[in-house]
């Protein structure tokens, strides 16, 4: 017969497994990353009435949005990202910053996709960064953002220097039926619901813009809520200024609007799916100067 402090202690095991099991579950729930969110309202003249485009745009299960998306409803973006977002310097009301006194505010969240350790608070905000990802359709090279979104490559540096991206697949491409265009990668799992294990919260809103060239956090609906997954867009994209722009593709655009080329196969609805041809990251190299 179990003694009272083995009933204790059993008890105590009981509880802990069913409070992990509860945080895992919301951070699969936490984890329906990517470009989510509703889309912003695209509005266009027609005499003296109008017409609303609107979509809804979720990851990993979607159902492109009822509605055209007409080259007409989307509105102008230069041919490089634009470089006046900066970090909000004051969170929104309930929200919480990325950065506090000075250090980024990294939360624990859920399993981790593969073990690492969280980022360094402090950034090094003087620093230049490059990213390299060679992919086996070639490299992607990207300029980061380490002034505007220091948080966010200082996480990004953190992962790919312990190899978290390395031989993972980018699993999701959307082109022009959802009228987004991105590739997004970053989940060791190919699932979209695989993340490093913490969260942080988002950056660079403010003015933020997605022509082709950006390179972008994706999360889910909680602004705080990224982490590893991140999306390279490869054709200028109407999206509202909710994700984190962190860097823009110096070279390998062509890349991107190769596979984007051979289209998706459609898994999460009409143009949203995993890239017909498959984009496997063999590492990303990061240069610091």
């Amino acid at each position: 017969m179990a003694t009272k402090k083995e009933r204790q202690r059993k008890l105590a095991r009981d509880a802990y497994e069913r409070r992990m099991e509860r945080q895992s579950q919301r951070a699969r729930r936490a984890r329906q990353l990517s470009v989510s969110v509703i889309m912003a309202v695209l509005v266009v003249a027609v005499g003296v009435g109008g017409l609303a485009i609107a979509g809804v745009f979720r990851a990993p299960k979607h159902t492109a949005a009822a509605g055209s998306h007409s080259p007409s409803a989307t509105p102008a973006a230069s041919a490089t990202p634009s470089a006046s977002a900066t970090p909000s310097a004051t969170p929104s009301p309930g929200t919480t910053a990325a950065m506090v006194n000075g250090k980024c505010v990294y939360t624990p969240s859920g399993l981790a996709a593969r073990k690492v350790t969280a980022p360094p608070r402090r950034p090094d905000l003087k620093a230049k960064y490059v990213a390299t990802i060679a992919t086996n359709r070639g490299n992607i090279v990207i300029d980061l953002l380490n002034s505007k979104a220091p948080c966010t490559v200082g996480s990004f540096v953190s992962l790919a220097d312990q190899k978290y991206f390395n031989n993972t697949p980018c699993h999701r491409l959307t082109t022009a039926a959802t009228g987004i265009y991105v590739l997004q990668c970053g989940d060791p799992t190919g699932t979209g619901t695989g993340g490093p294990g913490y969260d942080f919260y988002t950056e660079n809103l403010t003015g933020a813009r997605y022509p082709a060239g950006t390179v972008a956090m994706a999360r889910g609906q909680s602004p705080d809520s990224n982490g590893s997954q991140f999306f390279l867009v490869y054709k200028n994209t109407p999206l509202p200024p909710n994700y984190t722009p962190f860097g823009t593709v110096a070279s390998g655009l062509n890349i991107l609007q190769n596979v984007a080329k051979a289209g998706s196969d459609n898994s999460g609805g009409p143009g949203d799916g995993h890239p017909k041809e498959n984009v496997q990251i063999d590492s990303v190299t990061i240069t610091k100067t």
